[in-house]
């Protein structure tokens, strides 16, 4: 089953669709966190600030968007309200932990360096995911009429990407051989993601 067929069935089904925003806005929440939780004691800079900012509101956006659907629906990010809640708890997580194992291997960095190299790398590799999953999951809801939309987090997330981008060039001026490799290890998570949400959605279609 391909990720788009795996959103056809999750958005033409009204309780696997609120979770699936609900997984969604648990990512985005659990992302801005982790942006605010490399940040420097005084050394912040506003592109940082912003990322939080926008991470946070399109967690916000997309928990509001279930109201669309059921607004008695996932009330919070308890795993009964989410796919795949292993999994979807542990993603950003384990990238952090094997980025920063990655990175440690080739710079020498410092704990407080380690941390913001790792929001560097980390945080490009989710906003080429973004830039992935939003537009096809869109499709999906154009194709099927919905209320629901995420255009608006298509056009930040965008933006995002070309920020990252920016300052992986200040960090590195060969940053694309180790963002390959950061974005590599975010393949295989989302990968095995993927796997989890569709054992989860099979039953519901048996």
């Amino acid at each position: 089953m391909s990720f788009y067929e795996l959103l056809q069935q999750v958005a033409s089904n009204p309780e696997l669709h609120a979770r699936w925003l609900n997984t969604l806005s648990f990512m985005e929440n659990a992302g801005a966190r982790k942006i605010s939780a490399c940040e420097h004691e005084t050394e912040v800079d506003i592109i940082q600030l912003k990322h939080a900012a926008e991470e946070h509101r399109h967690a916000y956006y997309l928990k509001k968007q279930i109201s669309k659907i059921d607004p008695a629906l996932c009330p919070d990010y308890h795993a009964d309200h989410l796919l795949a809640p292993v999994a979807t708890r542990q993603y950003l997580h384990r990238l952090d932990i094997l980025a920063c194992k990655y990175l440690l291997q080739h710079f020498e960095l410092d704990r407080k360096a380690l941390k913001y190299a790792a929001y560097l790398f980390v945080t490009y590799a989710i906003e080429v995911r973004a830039d992935e999953l939003y537009p096809v999951y869109q499709q999906v809801l154009t194709e099927q009429g919905h209320k629901v939309m995420v255009k608006s987090i298509i056009l930040e997330e965008a933006g995002h990407l070309e920020e990252m981008i920016q300052q992986l060039q200040r960090f590195s001026p060969v940053w694309e051989e180790y963002a390959a490799a950061v974005a590599a290890i975010e393949q295989t998570l989302f990968n095995q993601w993927i796997e989890r949400l569709q054992q989860e959605v099979k039953p519901v279609y048996a």
